[in-house]
């Protein structure tokens, strides 16, 4: 049995986490770090990349601490990190302006200008131009922040900027870099007009890789501040969704999931660029060579969840969801007339491209209990899924049975009820809270030749298939959702 073992990293919004991997894909210890957003002004979210460093060195120093020998027999390197952020580097490699983070808002304008600027570069980049996404940001930054835009020679995704620190080399990887939309996706190189179109030139890039290869090594002083050896090898490691495809074993055309954490998504694996552009349908290359993903996002997911549980007054999310299980039993169909929630609290992506959308409750009335807009929270979010799921299959693209990861897939209702909606079996899978961890450590393992099994899954913990008795209502349900999107759009203009 091999000994060596790989340290996977993947810097999220809320928190780092890191994990040591065995060859045989066993999972020898974990640890984490907390991390805050900075939101100076509405529809702003930035984080400190020196926040993202501390937070490593505080997480690795924990892992170190509790697996010591494991941690001696680590041999590569993999990372993950949380997708379309913009990291402005100088000459010098010192960061000149707080990161601008995937659910930022203020570049609508900008991303508005590019679609009608240059409409042909969507089909090229994958996406339509959107304020979360990379490219409208530099954009905002040229106009609103000029002498900031004028000294950058460098924009790195936020886990390209982890690896500066790591190694000092300026690599990025093709799946992070689909995120950005500067990517020709079918080809997999940077699409030089559209740089222009922002500002920038090819030589402000990082340079390419695919996720599975080895980009550089650990330096000396990032050996010292971490207790590992010099010159370990770190794979490119890829955007946190495509990463966490490959944790779990969706690799293959036809394979997909759903991932409910701060943000949501449906994602199903392809053979070949497969997006829809005009219903914000993303088409990203995967974290595997000669694959890729198209996927369909929301903005807000479980954070719909917690938000809820806030304003409720409840203690915590479980005491919600247990109020929502005794009261709205799962398998019994809700009235049509129940209480229904928008999942806008963010914007949204697919399918309706309006960051400017926002969300709300509709139905209340003195009889309204908490567990009833707990439930219709965990409801409107499953909607939110369905819009997706139906946008991602006007692409092309194919979903069977679909994997659920992220913080939502601890809820057995929620689980039960997005297969309701989805009319697709859904299953969840042990450990999946660290399935972008695993991702980045096997990746690591073929960085350096290690033979990893890439179709290899997470044990699944539990199927739910959908309960026919309760479709028709929440169908009647899902067109009351859709008529009310008229209604918000207008309330969210100025």
């Amino acid at each position: 049995m091999s000994q060596v073992v790989s340290l996977g990293i993947d810097l999220g919004t809320s928190e780092l986490k890191a994990i040591l991997l065995d060859a045989k894909g066993q999972v020898l210890g974990r640890a984490g770090a907390r991390l805050n957003v900075s939101r100076r002004q509405p529809g702003w979210s930035e984080q400190n990349p020196e926040h993202w460093w501390q937070a490593c060195v505080e997480a690795l120093a924990a892992l170190r601490a509790s697996q010591p020998q494991a941690w001696a027999r680590i041999a590569c390197v993999g990372l993950s990190g949380q997708m379309h952020g913009a990291v402005l580097v100088d000459a010098r490699d010192q960061v000149l302006y707080p990161a601008v983070l995937w659910d930022d808002s203020r570049a609508v304008a900008e991303a508005d200008r590019l679609n009608r600027d240059f409409p042909g570069y969507a089909q090229v980049t994958g996406s339509l131009a959107m304020a979360g996404l990379t490219a409208p940001k530099l954009l905002w930054l040229q106009q609103h922040e000029p002498e900031v835009f004028a000294r950058i020679d460098c924009v790195l995704s936020p886990k390209d900027y982890l690896r500066l620190l790591l190694t000092g080399e300026r690599v990025s990887d093709m799946s992070d870099a689909a995120g950005t939309l500067w990517l020709d996706v079918a080809r997999r190189r940077w699409h030089e007009p559209m740089l222009h179109a922002c500002g920038l030139t090819l030589k402000q890039m990082p340079r390419l890789l695919e996720a599975d290869q080895l980009s550089a090594r650990l330096n000396t002083e990032a050996a010292q501040a971490l207790g590992l050896p010099k010159g370990l090898p770190v794979a490119a490691g890829g955007g946190d969704n495509p990463v966490s495809a490959v944790g779990i074993g969706a690799v293959n055309a036809g394979d997909a999931f759903v991932t409910l954490g701060t943000s949501a998504a449906i994602v199903a694996i392809t053979d070949h660029a497969a997006g829809n552009p005009p219903s914000a349908v993303h088409s990203f290359c995967h974290a595997l060579p000669g694959r890729w993903y198209t996927m369909g996002a929301m903005l807000a997911g479980a954070s719909c969840l917690r938000w809820v549980t806030r304003l409720l007054g409840q203690p915590d999310e479980q005491t919600l969801l247990d109020l929502v299980h005794s009261a709205v039993p799962i398998e019994q169909p809700v009235a049509v007339s129940a209480p229904m929630f928008l999942p806008y609290l963010a914007g949204e992506r697919t399918p309706h491209n309006d960051p400017s959308l926002r969300g709300g409750f509709m139905g209340l009335g003195h009889d309204s209990t908490p567990a009833m807009l707990g439930y219709a929270v965990l409801e409107g979010v499953g909607f939110g899924l369905l819009d997706a799921m139906n946008a991602a299959l006007s692409a092309g693209a194919a979903v069977n049975a679909c994997a659920l990861v992220g913080g939502g897939a601890r809820s057995e209702y929620w689980a039960q009820l997005l297969a309701n909606i989805l009319d697709r079996e859904v299953y969840t899978l042990h450990g999946s809270e660290s399935s972008a961890c695993i991702g980045a450590a096997k990746l690591g393992f073929l960085a350096i030749g290690q033979g990893v099994d890439v179709e290899a899954g997470l044990e699944v913990k539990a199927r739910y298939l959908p309960n026919a008795d309760v479709q028709p209502a929440l169908r009647a349900r899902h067109v009351k959702f859709r008529g009310l999107l008229p209604a918000t759009r207008d309330f969210s203009r100025p």
